[in-house]
């Protein structure tokens, strides 16, 4: 259960429009700090819980076992000290001034997202186990791990770039690389059926690019 933390939560303003994305660890704290609250729907309905009713929500789903915890891959789970709390997927902020937005941070599930799956030399569609990171610039030249030089490579295309720059492998970029916005994680995670609930806040044409990228 401690991945689930890791997930991802879409974050609404108060006007039920997505804003960006946190981890569960951060949406948990704006929940906690009566910062936000759960938007979760049921039975085609939505309905809007602080923190207290959502864990008590979640310790009455469990008692009547509304979900199979193990066997239902698209919910996740945090075990607290008393009991599990079931991970929202959206939330909406309540006191948006005090929420300060935070910076995407540099990793591989990230970089995956910004680059829309894809190689960026030969353009072939990876996997998460399939993708490795090339530097642009190879760090033997200098070149440093930030969004503007490093870019999702397959095995192949990077060995034959090697220590070299695309000019001296003579290979070209299908995008020049640069620090993506919250938007480029979104757009890679609404395929995923765990985040199928998004889709009814994100504008059409995201959903549209999302669908493209898979």
């Amino acid at each position: 259960m401690k991945s689930a933390l890791n997930s991802h939560v879409l974050v609404l303003n108060r006007f039920f429009m997505a804003v960006h994305l946190v981890t569960v660890r951060r949406a948990f704290l704006l929940l906690y700090r009566n910062c936000a609250e759960v938007v979760d729907q049921e039975n085609g309905q939505f309905a809007h819980y602080d923190f207290d009713t959502w864990q008590e929500l979640s310790v009455l789903r469990e008692e009547i076992n509304d979900f199979d915890l193990d066997l239902d891959l698209d919910l996740e789970w945090v075990q607290t000290v008393s009991h599990p709390i079931q991970v929202p997927r959206v939330i909406r902020l309540t006191e948006f001034e005090q929420v300060t937005r935070q910076t995407l941070r540099f990793s591989r599930r990230n970089l995956f997202a910004r680059d829309k799956q894809r190689c960026q030399y030969c353009g072939q569609n990876l996997t998460m186990s399939q993708m490795s990171m090339d530097h642009v610039i190879p760090r033997s030249l200098g070149g440093e791990t930030k969004w503007d030089n490093v870019v999702c490579s397959c095995v192949d295309c990077n060995t034959r770039k090697g220590g070299r720059t695309p000019k001296q492998a003579r290979m070209q970029l299908k995008t020049k690389p640069t620090k993506p916005s919250h938007h480029s994680l979104i757009d890679i995670s609404i395929n995923h059926p765990k985040y199928a609930i998004w889709q009814i806040f994100l504008p059409q044409v995201t959903r549209q690019e999302a669908t493209l990228a898979s």
